[in-house]
């Protein structure tokens, strides 16, 4: 009985791999349907195999089933195409725990291009969101659009055309981006309202601004920091602003490199930050009125490190470019900080003493730029790197990955 007892336990043991699913998916006439019922019939731990070719798409995809993977041929070898998409909705919205998405390409979606919401645990590895046509605001929101989650790891991935922010991660916890390509969006990175993130090793050019860390009022989530970004190649981001009027993006900059606006310890060191035409780095309160009790809108513990940066800024998009320009001996200093702080016990702003900087020498938030009093700012230095504890996607995130 004890031999019989113990050989079913080994068969139960075994049953879960044994019993996960492939289901493959070829392009051609029939994919969209095919796709879909795939995503709503797979069961957790089932794989869902994308066949190379181009796949003509003319409504959203959605899954929320835990745990499937969702695999293509290679972001260049499998395109989910939405040129022809009825609505504006997203590519695909993912709203369960432990999905893996890699290896294939959306374009054109009328929405957003991924969106992943209270998807815990979530990895999109290779993953490209492309707007063919460029720069646009009729272009989708976001490419890549996690939220309101804890555990996403971003990586390897390509996203260009976004009318937002190309990588955008909003309202969520534990969070790695890295290893991925920017381009040609509004902002190429941003996180917002999210907490102990690093965005590293990340090529980010041809935005309006490269990478973003802000913080805003009014979301359910509210209070973000514990942001690392580090070693990241952010150059040339001059494409005019193209956001639709009233978002948030669209008071953004040409020529910003990595702008923080409202957020707590944010470490920005190891990064080359070159042919940003406004500003290398740029440090805000938050501008406009707020009725929200919890939010705080000061930057506060934001420290530029040691960085690779140009002697900063030559054609900034400023009301009063020229005079600025003039003022400082034609280039603007690396830092542009607009002078508020977060009161005396916790400072602001703190930097490598190489880096220069300058001050709107504004004092309270929500001042117009019309009342800045431009001039030369001098930071205190840092002190040596703050331990940030557990930050950055979960380990299990990146052993999926090696699986």
């Amino acid at each position: 009985m004890s031999i019989r007892l113990s050989f079913a336990a080994a068969l139960l043991a075994s049953a879960a791999p044994a019993w996960a699913a492939t289901h493959s998916i070829e392009p051609g006439e029939g994919a969209q349907e095919a796709l879909q019922e795939a995503l709503i019939l797979a069961e957790p731990g089932d794989e869902i195999v994308l066949a190379a070719g181009r796949y003509t798409l003319t409504d959203g995809l959605s899954l929320a089933v835990d745990n499937v993977t969702v695999r293509g041929a290679g972001m260049e070898g499998t395109v989910l195409d939405f040129t022809g998409q009825q609505g504006s909705g997203e590519g695909l919205l993912v709203t369960s725990d432990g999905v893996t998405l890699r290896d294939f390409a959306l374009e054109n979606p009328k929405g957003d291009g991924v969106k992943s919401k209270g998807a815990d645990n979530i990895v999109y590895s290779a993953i490209r969101v492309t707007w063919t046509g460029g720069p646009d605001a009729s272009n989708g929101a976001y490419g890549i659009y996690p939220v309101e989650s804890t555990g996403i790891l971003v990586t390897g991935c390509e996203v260009s055309g976004a009318s937002d922010a190309g990588i955008y991660v909003g309202q969520s916890r534990a969070i790695t981006v890295r290893d991925s390509v920017a381009t040609d969006n509004v902002a190429g990175i941003e996180i917002e309202n999210s907490r102990d993130a690093i965005v590293e090793r990340n090529y980010v050019t041809r935005n309006t601004g490269g990478i973003l860390v802000f913080d805003l009022p009014g979301l359910p989530v509210t209070n973000g920091g514990n942001v690392i970004v580090r070693d990241n190649l952010v150059a040339a981001n001059n494409t005019p602003n193209f956001a639709p009027p009233g978002n948030i993006v669209a008071g953004v900059p040409r020529g910003t490199g990595i702008m923080v606006m409202a957020n707590e310890k944010v470490w920005i060191g190891g990064n080359v930050v070159r042919d940003n035409p406004t500003a290398p780095f740029m440090v805000l309160a938050y501008t406009e009125t707020f009725d929200d009790d919890r939010y705080n809108p000061y930057p506060r513990e934001v420290v530029i490190a040691q960085n690779n940066v140009d002697a900063g800024a030559t054609d900034p998009d400023l009301e009063g470019g020229e005079m600025l320009l003039a003022a400082f001996g034609g280039t603007l200093p690396p830092i542009l900080w607009d002078g508020i702080g977060a009161g005396e016990d916790r400072h602001t702003l703190m930097a490598t003493p190489e880096i220069g900087a300058w001050s709107l020498n504004l004092t309270q938030q929500g001042q117009s730029l019309g009342e800045a009093q431009p001039g030369p700012a001098d930071l205190p230095a840092y002190g040596q790197p703050w331990d940030f504890g557990a930050i950055g996607a979960p380990a299990e995130l990146e052993q999926r990955l090696g699986a």
